[in-house]
């Protein structure tokens, strides 16, 4: 079995660029703990704490369709719900839920309880 770091997508609208183009399939890969810390110190993030996933998206899409690079404007332009797809997708591949097998103290059933990130209840 291999790891996969890196799942493709297609946008629902896709993201124009100035000469029309319209770019909608893209390469998202799994963030690192860098791709999650430096957006952090980003004077655009600490003015405005919703930028954040402008930069992070950044980061981790690889490959927007033709564009040679993919930048926070290429990000900061994409329509709404072309942005809530990939918050979704980044979620969704960074966020491994954990499945534990725990016993019950009264009664002594066996069963498995997902638990999600640190913090999270």
């Amino acid at each position: 079995m291999s790891f996969k770091t890196e799942f493709e997508f297609i946008l629902p609208r896709g993201y124009v660029d100035s000469e029309g183009n319209v770019h909608r399939e893209g390469v998202m890969r799994l963030a690192t703990a860098k791709d999650e810390i430096v957006p952090l110190n980003d004077v655009r993030v600490q003015r405005n704490r919703a930028y954040l996933i402008i930069l992070l998206l950044s980061r981790v899409v690889s490959r927007l369709g033709t564009l040679p690079e993919v930048k926070p404007i290429h990000i900061e332009n994409l329509f709404a719900s072309d942005l809530r797809f990939l918050e979704e997708m980044y979620n969704r591949i960074n966020e491994e839920e954990a499945m534990v097998k725990v016993t019950c103290p009264s009664c002594g059933h066996g069963f498995e309880r997902e638990f999600g990130r640190l913090g999270e209840s």
